[in-house]
């Protein structure tokens, strides 16, 4: 009886869902009888229109934006995601002007960046990996030093790097983190630590007078792996100038150098390379590097900065060994968040 009476005793008489399902419909009608008969639909909007297909060229051509008026270029691939979300205020735009012709050419740039980024938005992590890596720009400013260290350390790395070390810190730095980590060294402002033996340790020349990345063998359970540590110089955005990034270039280019001339089968770079993956000035490093962060993290996995992460500039990469998944860490007392990832060693293991 409880039933009959839902389905009879409604405003109209009829069955509750039927009554919901005709509101639904009569909605859809008024809407679109606002455009029926309306012959200027696809008059309206045609600078919405013109946006954006401008949009969808920006990002489907980013790689042909020059560089040479203030690495304009570069500018755009760091912050390339954030134009999807111009999409869905084209997309208001267009269905206030009531624009037929605005709401297909919205489908234009929609479509392209489902096309660079789509498959970000998916979790492609898998459950296997015989080592644990992260790294840390930990700022030369931190006031936590031995907190972030702890942090960090709590991550489970089996193998860790740290960027922009101060001289006065690294002894704290070295305190907090020996009960997790036997063997570490440190070369100019960059660190690693390892629960693994390390060897041969050497300062990687990035031309830049200063040493801000290195390079050391750790010998893992499952074999040598080359392990590279860098903190590429910073880039700035200026009126005069626009994006300045000479300096990062130059080291980009001799990392990648350094790395392809890399004896070892199995390498890993781990840093804050000042830089997103899109960014073609990378491309010494990128071409001959997977991201963990692109081929298995879960979503864009920004890093910088810590208190609304906008780009991800510390990076991941690895080549002859098998990434597996790759995560951001939580805040510390820096600016920069920590990235770690898992990735599987022995290839030849199922």
């Amino acid at each position: 009886m409880a039933q009959q009476a839902y389905m009879t005793e409604t405003d109209n008489g009829g069955p509750g869902p039927e009554r919901r399902g005709t509101r639904i419909r009569r909605l859809f009608e008024r809407l679109a009888a606002g455009w029926r008969g309306d012959r200027r639909i696809w008059r309206r909007g045609l600078f919405t229109a013109l946006v954006a297909l401008l949009l969808a060229a920006v990002m489907a051509a980013h790689s042909h934006i020059p560089n040479a008026v203030g690495n304009l270029g570069s500018l755009t691939e760091t912050f390339l995601p954030w134009l999807g979300l111009f999409v869905p205020v084209l997309l208001a735009v267009a269905l206030l002007r009531r624009s037929a012709t605005a709401l297909i050419a919205v489908l234009v740039p929609a479509i392209v960046w489902l096309n660079l980024f789509g498959g970000l938005l998916t979790d492609k992590a898998g459950a296997g990996g015989d080592l644990t890596v992260a790294t840390h720009n930990v700022n030369a400013g931190n006031a936590d030093p031995a907190g972030t260290a702890r942090s960090v350390a709590a991550s489970g790395a089996d193998v860790l790097a740290l960027e922009e070390l101060k001289a006065s810190a690294v002894a704290t730095y070295e305190d907090a983190l020996a009960p997790t980590y036997k063997y570490h060294a440190v070369v100019g402002t960059v660190g690693l630590w390892s629960k693994y033996p390390m060897s041969d340790v050497d300062a990687v020349d990035i031309r830049l007078g200063w040493k801000r990345a290195m390079r050391a063998t750790v010998t893992t359970p499952e074999g040598p792996v080359a392990v590279y540590v860098a903190h590429l110089p910073s880039v700035r955005v200026k009126l005069e100038a626009g994006f300045t990034a000479r300096q990062r270039d130059k080291s980009a280019d001799a990392l990648g150098e350094a790395i392809a001339d890399e004896q070892l089968e199995k390498k890993i770079l781990l840093g804050d390379l000042n830089g997103t993956m899109n960014d073609r000035a990378l491309n010494a490093i990128t071409s001959q590097m997977r991201s963990t962060q692109g081929a298995v993290g879960d979503g864009f996995g920004f890093s910088w900065p810590a208190s609304f992460p906008m780009a991800r500039i510390d990076q991941i990469l690895v080549t002859g060994v098998e990434p597996e998944t790759s995560w951001t860490l939580p805040a510390t007392g820096s600016d920069h968040l920590p990235v770690a990832a898992r990735v599987k060693v022995d290839t030849s293991a199922p």
